[in-house]
């Protein structure tokens, strides 16, 4: 595993996966920003680990609040805040489907996860790691021809955010399935996280910034479910490996269990 310096600041850390990230970074020797939008809960967590003899420290965040966002950023930006990596686990899979149930899954999913990773661009050191919790459920195999064209290659990032916002409203008016889209929100915003993916490492390429999703595979987690296969350990393991790679380390890629896999 890599030695890094500086911080690193993980959403979502208040419980399963990203809990567990926190932990194994903070195991490293690294300092962890253990960041949450519920408050108690980040909290609570954030003394679990204290109590581990980690360092850890607890920042609010609400990932669907350009708001939360700024006053993140500003407050690590006053305090003259590096960050080593950056993990975007914050994530939610709703039940039913339906035009409200997508908005608020590619809120927090692919437009949180973007507003985030924009907005603390400035803060990440070169070279730095960026990693996106993805899913399985992301891979373009057996999506319709229809949406795959416009998803492989990824189109520009302006094309990518109309054409998820399409998807809402394709929902809203009962024409999601003639138009190719999968009845589930919870893919679309995956699909459209790998492919940020793909653009972000390009983009970022240039400033040793290095950008990879990851499929933790199906553990058990309150998401997950008791029925999951894999421990949190393991489902965390790949999170912690793409956050920790060397500067040299791939960048673009998909990875379950360390290993690139095909989008």
């Amino acid at each position: 595993m890599a030695k890094l310096t500086g911080m690193v600041l993980v959403t979502g850390g208040n419980r399963g996966l990203g809990l567990e990230v926190c932990r194994q970074l903070g195991r490293l020797g690294l300092k962890v920003l253990l960041a949450a939008r519920d408050i108690a809960a980040g909290a609570e967590a954030t003394a679990v680990l204290h109590s581990e003899g980690l360092d850890v420290t607890f920042e609010p965040l609400d990932v669907t609040s350009l708001e939360s966002i700024d006053n993140l950023v500003d407050r690590l930006g006053r305090q003259g805040t590096r960050l080593a990596a950056l993990v975007n686990n914050a994530g939610i899979a709703l039940e039913g489907f339906d035009a409200t149930v997508a908005e608020r899954t590619l809120a927090v999913n692919f437009f949180g996860v973007m507003n985030v990773t924009e907005r603390l661009l400035p803060l990440l050191e070169r070279p730095g790691r960026i990693v996106m919790v993805s899913s399985g459920s992301g891979e373009l195999e057996g999506l319709s021809p229809a949406i795959r064209q416009r998803l492989d290659p990824p189109p520009p990032k302006e094309e990518l955010v109309a054409l998820l916002r399409s998807f809402v409203d394709d929902v809203r008016s009962g024409d999601y399935a003639r138009k190719g889209w999968p009845g589930s929100a919870y893919r679309v915003s995956k699909l459209g996280l790998n492919a940020l993916t793909r653009l972000l490492a390009e983009e970022l390429r240039e400033r040793h910034l290095l950008v990879n999703a990851v499929c933790p595979g199906w553990v058990r987690t309150r998401m997950g479910g008791s029925r999951a296969p894999r421990s949190i350990e393991e489902g965390a393991d790949t999170l912690v490996w793409a956050a920790t790679l060397p500067p040299e380390g791939p960048t673009g890629g998909f990875f379950r269990d360390r290993r690139a896999i095909p989008w």
